[in-house]
């Protein structure tokens, strides 16, 4: 198994609205690349989409604990066993601050952590920078 953490990025919302958004994969079509996914389907705790260049693949929850963790699998046909870990853990209250902080935890083999490896590390860290900007931008809106 091969770990791979996120920085910790800083959210300026509640922890309840992120992980309520988060937690169900229905939410997840608004945000997702369609130039890059294309048949996405999904119910709250499993959703099925193809990536261009690579085919179908699926996930699916199997761990919530509400407000403060959401845990992820492969779920069908993938490239390689995984599972997936949101954090989230409030910073101030008052303010409604939350911190976030993804891990992955990758079946891969020697020559498969050689291709993959850095472009997951990047992936989650860019995905902490996005899921920032969503969701304060998010909350601004509403």
């Amino acid at each position: 198994m091969s770990k791979y953490t996120s920085k910790i990025g800083k959210i300026n919302t509640q922890d309840q609205l992120i992980f309520d958004f988060l937690s169900d994969f229905r939410n997840l079509e608004s945000v997702i690349p369609k130039d890059k996914i294309s048949d996405f389907e999904a119910t709250e705790d499993r959703c099925k989409f193809k990536i261009e260049g690579i085919g179908q693949a699926g996930l699916k929850t199997i761990e919530k604990e509400p407000n403060k963790l959401i845990k992820i699998t492969s779920d069908g046909k993938a490239p390689f066993g995984f599972s997936f870990w949101i954090q989230l853990k409030p910073i101030d209250e008052e303010v409604d601050t939350t911190a976030i902080r993804l891990t992955i935890d990758a079946q891969l083999n020697p020559m498969m952590k050689m291709m993959v490896g850095k472009h997951l590390q990047k992936g989650i860290d860019s995905l902490v920078d996005y899921m920032i900007i969503f969701f304060n931008e998010k909350v601004k809106k509403e």
